[in-house]
């Protein structure tokens, strides 16, 4: 560790993994529940996005939920292609992780899986997950039916979550990878804001009245991204959570499904390949405004941080590296 300025310290990509996995063991997780979720939220912070990051463990260990019993990740209903699975109150990116597993397996061995989880939290980044899928050849599309604190336009209350989409598709290089929520503004950065008491953008979030804020602390619901289009898409995925099992979930909102398939079900793998590196060149290709150098892939500067920051470390605020340092050890229900 390394510190920059009074405010920021610099951690190596091996001491901020070691830093969140010690902290998670000592939340009571065991190690390679600790290993999967750390590895979850280091690479966020090397692909840059620091609220995503080692904070996010705060937010695990602070979460309500982390204190309820825990079953294994299970599968409840199995075909060939298919999987219903219960994350068993779970962390989402380790129980997440697990569906994910078993999408990519399905899916090499098929063809074509459909899997469907809840009774998870806090999943993480969607795009952790459909890269996975598309590293191992595959394409994958991921919904999340998420809780709900989000306004659809006209509304002083919430019926949606931040519900994020995410695809991955693989190219003769990396990945392409899509990965947006559905809301003006994601919850793991308002908690971020919440937690460094920094003013949110205009026109992003409401108070308790339903009136427009700034403030994070006085924030009660979140607003849809592009009006009617976010809340239509948000609807969308919220609807995939259905079919995920969302209704029977603990908390009757969680819902997460896995889509996930191979390209030469339509046409051979290199030839897909080549042809999706040939069109993601076009668009890069395409004549540019004036003052503009590049046109910007979705995940490319993820990718080009992910290098770099693996050379040089990540910065975190002193704040939340102390707070990390400090978590009490705890004792959390064993999944059973």
């Amino acid at each position: 560790m390394q510190n920059i300025s009074p405010d920021r310290v610099r951690l190596t990509a091996d001491e901020g993994q070691a830093l969140a996995e010690e902290t998670l063991v000592r939340a009571g997780y065991d190690a390679e529940e600790a290993r999967i979720i750390a590895a979850h939220v280091m690479d966020a912070a090397l692909c840059g996005y620091e609220y995503s990051g080692l904070p996010k463990i705060l937010n695990v260990v602070e979460h309500k939920r982390l204190r309820d019993p825990r079953r294994k990740v299970n599968i409840q209903y199995e075909t060939p292609v298919s999987a219903r699975m219960d994350g068993g109150n779970n962390n989402g990116m380790y129980a997440a992780y697990r569906a994910t597993e078993v999408a990519i397996a399905k899916a090499k061995q098929h063809g074509f899986s459909v899997v469907g989880m809840n009774n998870s939290w806090m999943t993480g980044r969607s795009a952790y997950y459909t890269e996975m899928a598309a590293r191992e050849g595959l394409i994958c599309m991921h919904t999340v039916s998420s809780y709900h604190h989000v306004a659809p336009p006209g509304a002083a209350a919430a019926s949606t979550g931040t519900n994020p989409i995410s695809f991955a598709y693989p190219t003769a290089g990396n990945p392409f990878v899509i990965d947006m929520g559905t809301s003006a503004f994601m919850g793991t950065d308002l908690m971020f804001r919440q937690r460094r008491k920094e003013q949110l953008p205009e026109g992003v979030a409401l108070d308790k009245d339903g009136h427009p804020t700034r403030d994070p602390l006085k924030t009660e619901f979140l607003l849809t991204l592009a009006g009617h289009k976010g809340f239509a898409l948000a609807l969308a995925n919220q609807a995939m959570g259905v079919l995920a099992g969302s209704a029977t979930d603990a908390n009757k909102v969680y819902g997460y499904l896995f889509v996930t398939f191979k390209p030469d079900l339509l046409m051979p793998i290199e030839e897909f390949k080549r042809d999706m590196s040939a069109m993601l060149a076009q668009v890069k290709a395409v004549k540019k405004q004036p003052g503009v150098t590049d046109i910007r892939l979705p995940s490319e500067n993820s990718f080009k941080s992910r290098e770099r920051l693996k050379r040089e470390g990540i910065e975190i605020d002193k704040k939340i590296y102390d707070s990390l340092k400090a978590v009490p050890a705890g004792k959390m229900p064993v999944a059973t």
